[in-house]
């Protein structure tokens, strides 16, 4: 048995257990979802087509995850102008998974409660490898005063943030003022392979510091 449901503008095939993801909808993991938009109902007996949705069809779903897609870069250049802007997108989608198809006006039965985690007590947890950045050797010695938020930089998010301040980079000045030898030791450390460069980091840094 399928359906096809339509949520954020597009329409989906989707039949029991099926994992898919959609435009983001609101709801926390676990949470029982239901779409009302059933365009079509297919079983042992005649498909049910809607007009423009079946009457009394549903489709019931669990929310898994609540995440972003992978970044997108849109680059802007005028020519003659000495203009040019980078920026990032990162699209928000949900991720369920299709527990019934409903018919006849039925409503969805209720998620089954989730088991509780067992903690042992004094047991540090454990440290994730994609969050927490590995000790480094510091290349630059960290100027005093505040530190800048160098996420607004194109590109740059929270872990990569530690590890350039790991690195003693704290400051948009500092990258303003990077030499090529300075380009050509951060890429070695990080394994940037021209990021630096190719990312406008220098121009981006000017900007922020301008405060434009």
């Amino acid at each position: 048995m399928f359906a096809v449901i339509k949520t954020g503008g597009k329409q989906y095939r989707v039949a029991a257990e099926d994992e898919l993801r959609i435009e983001k909808i609101e709801g926390a993991a676990g949470d029982v979802v239901t779409f009302e938009n059933v365009l079509m109902v297919s079983g042992d007996d005649a498909p049910l087509i809607g007009t423009p949705t079946v009457d009394g069809a549903s489709v019931a779903a669990e929310v898994l995850d609540q995440a972003r897609d992978k970044k997108v870069m849109i680059f802007k250049k005028r020519r003659r102008q000495n203009s040019r802007r980078r920026n990032g997108h990162r699209q928000s989608f949900t991720l369920v998974r299709i527990t019934e198809i409903l018919t006849g006006g039925k409503k969805a039965s209720k998620a089954a409660p989730k088991k509780a985690e067992t903690v042992i007590a004094d047991e540090k947890p454990a440290v994730d490898a994609a969050t927490e950045p590995e000790a480094v050797t510091p290349l630059f010695e960290a100027p005093a005063g505040t530190a800048d938020d160098l996420k607004k930089i194109s590109g740059v998010g929270p872990v990569l943030e530690k590890k350039l301040n790991a690195l003693g980079i704290t400051q948009y000045a500092q990258i303003m003022a990077f030499s090529a030898d300075d380009i050509e030791r951060v890429d070695a450390v990080l394994d940037f392979k021209g990021r630096i460069e190719r990312e406008n980091w220098i121009e981006q840094a000017k900007t922020l510091a301008a405060g434009e």
